[in-house]
């Protein structure tokens, strides 16, 4: 009797035993927990098969998962050093005159009072500051170092640069004014020249000129590139022009300007084309003495990058979720035939087509989702695994390790998806058989 009832428990209740009578929702859930069963317990008859089934799925929904992983820490990456760059910045540079369509270099048309009219004249820019370039070596008792970088700035830099101080503090606009000889350093000069000293109050020597150090900013470390960011020394513009350059020309290199929102990145930009083209007495449709450039666009475009490249590699890598599901489809026509006589027997029984139909589905689905739930598991492993190797031999910023969850719940629907199409065709056939045919099969 306890056979009898087991077997039309899986595969007609209702036709084998009529007196019997469940609620819908009783009977569904018991339904399910009995296909269920059945059907681990068909896998588990063949381990083996089933473990190399669900391989090309494990190996498609791995890959898949370590590039999106990886093309989100890129990105992530990409937007912090933006971030670390400056506050929604925008930069302003001289226009590089042509002949016969050749760039000949920088014309300067940018000036220090450019800058601060832009600072003053338009709403959507919180602030700006000119800046120019120059070179040399920095000296300090019996030290010397050649630092990568020595710019000339206004007193708002740091602001634009969203670079706060580490000790002391910035020039005032009384010594850009009076170009002053005073000087901010990053940690890397204090390093290489101070050491232990104290470099606040020191004096190095810049072009055989002395500089007081007023300041040393915040460390920030290497950029992306593997670049020193505070291999810096930041000094009035006014006195690189007149102290160290010999100038007397008010032309700066750039304007470095920051909107007040990334939301007005676009707005900024317009007023600052409309105000320079007024204060240069440019025509309209005349060519304009100026370009402009700003991170937004540059973040823009990575994105833009990053993200096809990242669905390029996941596309590559899901051709091994198409060759896992041609995989399942084939072991499931083949345990199909194996199993003949034994759909023949359920059906003699009372199991209807839909019966065996989602038996077999089910089956299919369950093989996909192990496959997928594994190859999620080694694919957020590789991820961690290959960021840390990439931190540990670039020298820049750290990658960030991304554990992408809505990654995870598409994985396990892709493979379910994968596991009901691939394995429809198979359960199909199985639903389809001939209850006496398959009694006779051997």
């Amino acid at each position: 009797m306890a056979s009898r009832v087991t077997l039309a428990l899986e595969g007609g209740f209702r036709r084998l035993h009529p007196p019997y009578r469940f609620t819908v929702v009783p009977r569904l859930r018991m339904d399910v927990l009995i296909t269920l069963r059945i059907a681990l317990r068909a896998l588990a008859k063949n381990k083996m098969r089933a473990g190399l089934t669900v391989l090309g799925v494990v190996i498609g929904i791995a890959a898949v998962t370590l590039m999106v992983s990886i093309g989100q820490s890129a990105s992530q990456l990409v937007q912090g050093e933006l971030q670390n760059f400056g506050t929604n910045v925008i930069m302003v540079f001289p226009a590089r005159p042509r002949s016969q369509g050749v760039s000949q270099g920088s014309i300067p048309h940018l000036t220090a009072a450019d800058s601060d009219a832009l600072e003053t004249e338009c709403p959507a820019i919180a602030a700006a500051s000119p800046m120019v370039f120059t070179g040399g070596q920095v000296i300090y008792g019996n030290s010397n170092w050649q630092p990568k970088q020595i710019f000339g700035v206004g007193a708002s830099y740091l602001q634009v640069r969203n670079w706060p101080m580490g000790q002391g503090a910035f020039f005032t606009q009384q010594e850009i004014s009076a170009s002053a000889k005073v000087c901010v350093i990053g940690h890397t000069l204090v390093e290489k020249l101070f050491q232990t000293t104290n470099p606040l109050g020191e004096t190095i020597r810049i072009k055989r000129i002395p500089f007081r150090v007023v300041g040393v900013l915040e460390m920030k470390g290497a950029n992306m590139v593997g670049e020193d960011q505070d291999d810096v020394v930041l000094i009035p513009f006014t006195t690189v022009k007149k102290r160290l350059e010999g100038s007397t020309f008010a032309d700066v290199h750039m304007i470095f300007v920051s909107a007040v929102a990334q939301q007005r990145m676009t707005e900024a930009q317009d007023q600052i084309t409309r105000l320079l083209m007024e204060r240069h007495r440019i025509k309209p449709g005349n060519g304009q003495d100026f370009h402009i450039e700003n991170t937004d666009e540059i973040s823009r475009i990575v994105g833009i990058v990053t993200g096809t490249m990242t669905l390029m590699l996941s596309a590559i890598a899901g051709i091994s979720l198409v060759v896992g599901g041609v995989g399942i489809m084939n072991i499931m026509l083949v345990s199909v035939t194996e199993r003949t006589r034994e759909i023949g027997i359920r059906m003699a029984v009372g199991a209807r087509g839909r019966d065996i139909l989602r038996q077999f589905l089910v089956e299919a689905v369950l093989l996909s989702c192990i496959g997928g739930g594994i190859g999620f598991g080694l694919g957020l492993g590789a991820s961690v695994g290959i960021t840390k190797l990439i931190n540990a031999l670039s020298g820049g910023s750290p990658w960030p390790v991304v554990i992408s969850i809505p990654a995870g719940i598409a994985a396990f629907i892709f493979s379910g998806a994968v596991g009901i199409f691939f394995g429809f065709y198979p359960a199909r056939k199985a639903s389809r058989l001939d209850p006496i045919e398959a009694l006779r099969y051997e």
